[in-house]
């Protein structure tokens, strides 16, 4: 598979500065069930990398330092790590609200049937993917099969209060089939919302458009296809200056499974690992969680990249969606 990282570190891109840190990104692992071709960690049922326990509980006592207000979980299919359930728990006693970004179909998998309950037991917000309304369109990104057992997980969060306005959030994420821009987030909410209503009766809150990175296994099918250079320069066609305030990384950071530091998910793939002013870096020029206990984070320099270009292009985008609305 060819690597597009080569082709990133040299930027134009504009400086930035973290702001009051909020949000905690965190990498349980790469493992997953699915493997879909628009995944930019290259996850997958072969993968074996997942957080083990110690360092979970160096990233909660992160976050009882630093007054953490969300914590975002990913993977992978976050939920396959062993400790997901504890990492919730835990969280939640600390007054956090947690993120989880669910594929859906782990919803349905031997073992994990309790999942949807759990879930809604302990008030979390379920981020899912569904790139399309339509079935082939979902078929072509994740695989045979993936669009109903999503369809029915979708049924079953809903049956718990997901999506109903009981206080249990659901949010759908659409990202683009290939190397184009989402359409507007608002106007693709609105056909998401009465397709889904009108074929399966399901409701959600809100719909985030984001923008496929140009690294890891899009990056390479770009590279494959010829198409690299050209994406980029859509990218850049499209900067928008009014997103820069309201990118992802200035409120937030990335733990990969290790519980090393990145400024945002992408760059953790990318393995641009963050670096404080005040803290020394490992021999590997990595900075761990532990670390950072009790370091001050806000205007912290943020490591940027061409791939940068992605999260400003047009709208926005960010693992909340496009930015416009919340510039």
């Amino acid at each position: 598979m060819q690597d597009s990282r080569a082709l990133l570190l040299d930027t134009d891109f504009p400086p930035l500065r973290r702001a009051t840190l909020e949000t905690l990104q965190v990498n349980l692992g790469y493992l997953c069930n699915l493997s879909c071709s628009h995944c930019h960690v290259n996850a997958g049922p072969q993968r074996t990398e997942l957080m083990p326990l110690d360092v979970i509980d160096i990233v909660l006592d992160f976050m009882r330092q630093q007054g953490i207000s969300t914590v975002d979980l990913t993977g992978g299919a976050p939920e396959m790590n062993p400790h997901f359930e504890y990492l919730v728990r835990q969280a939640r006693a600390l007054g956090v609200d947690v993120i989880d970004r669910c594929n859906l179909t782990i919803l349905r998998q031997p073992g994990y049937e309790h999942l949807a309950s759990f879930l809604a037991a302990e008030g979390v917000t379920v981020v899912a993917s569904l790139p399309c309304y339509l079935e082939d369109n979902v078929s072509k990104q994740r695989g045979k099969g993936v669009y109903q057992e999503s369809i029915a997980a979708l049924r079953e969060l809903n049956a718990l209060g997901y999506g109903a306005g009981k206080g249990l959030e659901l949010n759908l994420v659409y990202n683009p089939l290939g190397p184009y821009l989402p359409p507007p987030q608002a106007t693709l909410q609105a056909d998401y919302k009465r397709e889904l209503q009108q074929r399966y009766g399901i409701v959600f809150d809100t719909l985030y458009t984001i923008t496929n990175m140009p690294i890891s296994r899009f990056g390479a099918v770009l590279l494959a296809q010829g198409q690299f250079n050209n994406y980029m320069q859509l990218l850049k066609d499209n900067f928008s200056d009014g997103n820069l305030s309201a990118v992802m990384c200035r409120g937030l950071i990335s733990i990969d499974w290790q519980g090393y530091v990145y400024d945002c998910d992408f760059n953790q793939m990318l393995d641009l690992p963050l670096r404080h002013p005040d803290v020394l870096a490992s021999d590997l020029g990595r900075t761990h969680i532990s670390s950072l206990i009790g370091q001050p984070m806000q205007d912290s320099p943020i490591r940027i990249g061409q791939h940068c270009y992605a999260c400003t292009a047009g709208q926005g985008s960010s693992c909340g969606g496009a930015l416009e609305a919340t510039a």
